[in-house]
């Protein structure tokens, strides 16, 4: 367990070398943690204890009640939900069995939980995988160590010289560079998007709305109102099981079952329903923001200019204009790593280069 969790401090970790931005760094380092850590804490309370409790009747033994009803699932009862709880009904879902097997609301994920968040986890990271394999190490490479400005100027010099010579000679052979970037920032929104809709299948097409369900439902009156999430993740369920008499007679036996792991999945949930909204929306704007860069160069240099106050706007007009989307994306990604002063001087070397350098020839 232990070492468990240090690989999940491990994703925390700030990485001396940025290759990403801050929001797709979002989804294979919080979201990732958030839901490997849902996978331990429902693990552990669905394989250690009892995840369910169900009420017998004599002819059958405890234990096989409970994993009967927990392999086979249990089921609520619609018609019930509206009923006054007490006097009609035990239990919000809990009634007498009068009502026709179409009727019946079966709840048949919780076993799969643990394993779907899992799995969820795996498929945030994927993108940030790809970008990684992508990237190669390109930025590592450039930086020099550069981002340290405390070095001698002989030495920064030299190595100024080399990036600006391979900025110079390498223009307008990044561009796949920065298309593979954008399609794993796509293949993030795209993620979590559909993420949504895959949970919403999971729960038979109840996750969608979940959320505001629950805003709904804290502004209602407490007696006209339902909770939505003992709706989806109930307490207490019905189930149903069959065995030979003693005279070889089938026998049917109702059993009434207590849910506790359903507490922990109704949180997990419903954070996750609101993480989800905000998450994807924060990188919809991300992908808005690139595709105006992409479709109008102008607004490029007013972003490095943004980003990067030192440097001097006229020398951002000049290496932006002469270069494609890939060399601004690569001169942005430089500019998160190395050293603001050092950065502000490569720009200036570039600048001062492509000036003096035949128009035709950065063609």
């Amino acid at each position: 367990m232990l070492d468990v969790i240090r690989s999940l401090k491990s994703l925390l970790k700030t990485s001396r070398v940025r290759i990403d931005n801050t929001v797709f760094r979002l989804h294979y380092t919080v979201t990732v943690l958030v839901l490997l850590t849902f996978t331990i804490v429902v693990s552990m309370k669905q394989f250690v204890g009892d995840p369910i409790d169900c009420l017998k009747s004599r002819e059958v033994t405890e234990s096989y009640v409970n994993t009967y009803c927990w392999i086979h699932t249990t089921f609520s009862m619609p018609n019930t939900y509206n009923k006054e709880v007490g006097k009609e009904i035990p239990y919000p879902g809990v009634g007498s069995n009068t009502e026709s097997m179409d009727e019946l609301k079966y709840h048949k994920y919780y076993q799969w939980v643990c394993f779907t968040l899992f799995f969820q986890a795996a498929l945030f990271y994927i993108p940030r995988w790809l970008w990684k394999l992508w990237e190669g190490g390109k930025i590592q490479a450039l930086m020099m160590d550069l981002d340290v400005g405390m070095c001698g100027e002989a030495e920064k010099k030299q190595k100024k010289k080399l990036l600006v010579e391979y900025l110079a000679s390498s223009q307008r052979h990044h561009d796949w560079y920065a298309a593979r970037y954008f399609i794993c920032e796509t293949l993030a929104f795209a993620n979590v998007v559909g993420q949504m809709f895959l949970i919403n299948k999971f729960f038979d097409g109840e996750f969608l709305t979940y959320g505001l369900e629950v805003i709904r439902f804290s502004e209602m009156d407490q007696e006209d109102r339902l909770d939505p999430m003992i709706r989806i993740f109930p307490r207490v369920a019905k189930c149903k099981l069959f065995k030979y008499g003693a005279s070889g007679n089938l026998e049917t036996h109702d059993a009434m079952c207590l849910l506790p792991l359903n507490i922990v999945n109704e949180k997990i949930y419903i954070f996750l329903w609101f993480w989800f909204i905000v998450l994807a929306a924060l990188t919809g704007m991300v992908l808005v923001c690139r595709i105006i860069l992409v479709v109008c160069p102008p607004v490029r240099v007013y972003y490095l200019n943004f980003r990067f106050r030192t440097v001097h706007l006229d020398h951002l007009h000049t290496v932006v204009r002469r270069g494609s989307l890939g060399d601004w994306f690569l001169m942005y990604m430089l500019g998160q790593n190395i050293d603001s002063m050092i950065f502000k001087e490569v720009v200036t070397d570039m600048a001062n280069r492509l000036t003096r350098a035949p128009k035709d020839s950065t063609a």
